[in-house]
């Protein structure tokens, strides 16, 4: 679903990232959708060491300022993120019987 190769040179900095979703497909516009989202960077702060200090869910895509505490590698820790959330919202997109939006993916 989201897909980008992102270089951090500097493990505990702050960082702006952006993702989209393939296509700029207005997934984020159902709150089911934005829930799986959210959920996961709760979980990536409970449980990976995010620190979040800013993010904006937008129709297609996110914004998200955070850096990573724990000392994973910042680049996991979105790569999770995203592997995580795209498999969701995918999941619930096929139980939702709404499968012509994966002709997108």
């Amino acid at each position: 679903m989201m897909s980008r190769n992102y270089k951090f040179h500097n493990p505990e900095g702050l960082y702006f990232i952006s993702f989209a979703v393939v296509g700029w497909l207005d997934v984020f516009t159902r709150n089911d959708y934005k829930e799986i989202l959210l959920e996961s960077l709760r979980f990536c702060q409970k449980n990976k060491g995010m620190e979040i200090h800013a993010w904006c869910i937008m129709s297609s895509h996110v914004h998200l300022v955070f850096r990573s505490i724990n000392g994973q590698k910042p680049e996991l820790l979105i790569g999770d993120l995203k592997r995580f959330t795209s498999k969701a919202i995918i999941k619930t997109i096929k139980e939702s019987k709404k499968e012509f939006l994966l002709d997108f993916f």
